[in-house]
């Protein structure tokens, strides 16, 4: 995340991931809305490395193709969300079932958009070879929920 991307007053940010690596994002109050009708779809491989994304996601995340293929899911890591909701959805998806919750995503541009996520493990000959993501319009009930308890789940 480049600093020149930002549109907005932003608030910068240092996430750390597990493993301990930090990255520096800056973050706007701004909201895009999710597009009506259309489906976010990304595949990763078992370390969560993008290796597909269809157009609905290049344009909800403000990245070129080129700038998501190859770089870690985790890039669209917004800091709102608890590290406990990710730590949930790779201890379900790796242990062969699918997760459902809401997510909030940042942008490139340090804006935002809510999503309903499905992961999916891929299995092959009883091996899980990577993980589709499906990501639907949320219901702007839940998300107002999902706020709530993510901003509890951080202690904040």
């Amino acid at each position: 995340m480049d600093l020149a991307d930002i549109v907005g007053e932003a608030v910068e940010h240092v996430l750390t991931y597990t493993g301990g690596n930090t990255r520096r994002v800056y973050v706007t109050p701004i909201e895009t809305p999710y597009p009506h009708g259309k489906l976010i779809v990304s595949r990763t491989d078992t370390r969560g490395i993008m290796t597909q994304c269809n157009p609905s996601f290049v344009d909800m995340s403000g990245y070129g193709e080129a700038e998501l293929i190859g770089q870690p899911h985790c890039l669209l890591r917004h800091p709102d969300m608890p590290a406990a909701a990710f730590r949930d959805l790779w201890e379900t998806v790796q242990a062969g079932r699918q997760w459902h919750g809401y997510v909030k995503n940042l942008r490139k541009d340090g804006g935002h958009y809510w999503v309903y996520a499905t992961v999916v493990p891929n299995v092959r000959d009883g091996k899980i070879v990577g993980f589709t993501s499906v990501r639907r319009e949320p219901s702007r009930e839940k998300v107002a929920a999902a706020e709530a308890q993510y901003q509890e789940m951080r202690g904040s």
